[in-house]
């Protein structure tokens, strides 16, 4: 009787001592140009000198485009009454600045060689 086997083994092979890998970094100049905006604010001081009773407190409000911001002072009389010593008028103004610049931007140039079993090189 005729009997066949078979055998399988594995190994190792190494088919490179390695890679050399490189790398260059370039800058280059990209030009910024964007329009931004900016909130001014102007405070103006506008007197008032009136008398309102406690429950009748005026509350921050709006006239237009300029919030008014009434200055509260308790004064001594027989009884508390408020006073309004002034109001803050604030007014807005959004204006639009042109903002133009340079900045660097950096890109990566990446190279890979590679070393064979023979000592030759070749790149990839």
């Amino acid at each position: 009787m005729v009997h066949e086997e078979a055998w399988v083994e594995k190994r190792i092979v190494d088919t490179g001592r390695g890679v050399r890998i490189h790398k260059t970094v370039a800058e280059t100049p990209c030009r910024i140009d964007e329009r931004l905006l900016r909130d001014d604010v102007e405070v103006h001081h506008v007197p008032v000198d009136r008398i309102v009773p406690l429950d009748q407190a005026p509350a921050t409000r709006y006239e237009g485009d300029t919030l008014v911001v009434p200055i509260l002072e308790e004064v001594l009389v027989v009884e508390r009454r408020l006073r309004i010593k002034e109001e803050l008028h604030i007014t807005r103004t959004r204006r639009e600045e042109h903002h133009v610049d340079t900045v660097m931007l950096k890109s990566e140039q990446v190279s890979v060689e590679r070393f064979d079993e023979h000592g030759d090189t070749s790149p990839t």
